[in-house]
């Protein structure tokens, strides 16, 4: 099954064509990246993926259905999910109370305005889950902005999963992040649920290409070329363009 479809998708500010004619398709459970230099229009094609963004042209389907008019929030209860590049956390908010409002937003609770969020407890008992399934138990009761920038990294991610998406589109989730917050964090990813789809886009290509199934390089807004790590690794357009070197192999080592 085809998860998410992108056909011919573009996109313009002013006279700037920031994504051109661009397609691809993901299967359910298949893990993609999507590389690329700044200014490539990674970050575009993902506002336009969900709904941030209205295309110029073009066309997405989400589990075969068009999705191309549809609000952010409409997206997201077909089962659409994302983080972005900067952290959305409430600062002074605990741990816990991110992941209970993530858990009532995916809820029907959230709905219920009259009665204190206390009176669901399976909103605290898979918001509880959640922490404990993913080691972070030890930090519920502090703030969030008391956490490290790789402990912040984790529980966006956390928050991103409480909304049980099938399809989930991270965007750099390893940004400025140390080697041993990245190695943290990539090792969450690995961890996902198998049938959950993903998208990344990610700038260290160690751990874009450990993570992947299958690259797409764009390149001033167009696919420049797909295939599985290896394939991108000899190719010598993409260690041209993306990372400025000759050599692909040399690079990727």
């Amino acid at each position: 099954m085809i998860a998410l479809a992108v056909d011919r998708l573009a996109h313009q500010f002013g006279g700037l064509r920031a994504l051109d004619d661009v397609s691809l398709q993901v299967a359910a459970g298949e893990r993609l990246v999507i590389l690329g230099p700044n200014g490539a229009g990674k970050t575009t094609l993902f506002n336009l993926v969900t709904g941030l963004l209205r295309p110029t042209a073009g066309q997405i389907r989400l589990f075969e259905q068009d999705v191309t008019a549809l609000a952010p929030y409409r997206r997201a209860r077909l089962g659409l999910g994302r983080t972005f590049q900067i952290t959305t956390l409430f600062p002074r908010l605990t741990v816990l109370d991110n992941v209970l409002l993530a858990v009532q937003g995916a809820d029907g609770a959230r709905f219920t305005l009259h009665r204190p969020l206390a009176s669901f407890p399976r909103i605290y008992t898979q918001a509880e889950s959640l922490l404990a399934t993913w080691g972070l138990t030890d930090r519920r009761d502090v703030p969030a902005q008391r956490l490290s920038y790789g402990e912040q990294r984790q529980v966006e991610l956390l928050l991103a999963l409480a909304g049980s998406p099938r399809v989930l589109l991270l965007d750099e989730p390893t940004a400025g992040l140390s080697p041993a917050e990245t190695a943290l964090v990539a090792a969450m990813v690995r961890r996902f649920p198998r049938d959950l789809t993903l998208l990344l886009i990610e700038h260290d290509m160690d751990v874009a290409l450990e993570l992947a199934e299958r690259v797409v390089v764009l390149h001033q807004g167009r696919v420049l070329t797909e295939g599985d790590r290896d394939q991108i690794r000899r190719d010598a357009r993409v260690a041209e363009i993306y990372l400025g070197e000759p050599d692909a192999e040399d690079a990727a080592r």
